[in-house]
């Protein structure tokens, strides 16, 4: 007979204690107070970045309707020329040079001018953040003149 006291099988309690989580989520507090500034802060840079990039996809579009049709689209015909075929295409391509129109993040047309004022060709831009000619900071045009 063995008069040995046995021992008592603790099972191992897995997770995490309330201190562990406490931390956790004092450092996650810490750290969303130090970045949210820097990417919430920053809408309008953000929006004047989207339209610099896509005056540039417009540009080139443009390009490649002046290789295939040896001119760019007129005035009248003005953006809508990338994306249907008018009567002046003789070499369109049936494909398109954009699959759709996009507006500028601000919700307005960009604008097509033929030939450019600032600009050798054509001028392309948006009018920035308050839809009007000039302005300063975000309410500034932002055009091909500036890439």
């Amino acid at each position: 007979m063995n008069n040995q006291p046995k021992k008592l099988n603790k099972q191992k309690q897995k997770g995490f204690t309330l201190i562990e989580i406490m931390v956790v989520v004092v450092i996650l507090g810490v750290l969303g107070a130090l970045v949210a500034p820097s990417i919430l802060g920053r809408p309008d840079e953000a929006r004047a970045t989207v339209a610099k990039n896509d005056i540039r996809q417009i540009s080139n579009a443009l390009d490649m309707y002046k290789l295939d049709n040896f001119k760019y689209p007129t005035q009248s015909e003005g953006l809508k020329a990338l994306v249907e075929k008018t009567g002046s295409a003789k070499n369109w391509n049936p494909d398109g040079y954009l699959d759709a129109m996009p507006q500028d993040p601000w919700g307005n047309e960009y604008i097509y001018v033929r030939p450019g004022i600032k600009s050798r060709h054509f001028d392309l831009y948006s009018l920035g953040a308050d839809g009007q000619e000039g302005g300063e900071g975000v309410d500034a045009d932002i055009g091909n003149w500036d890439n």
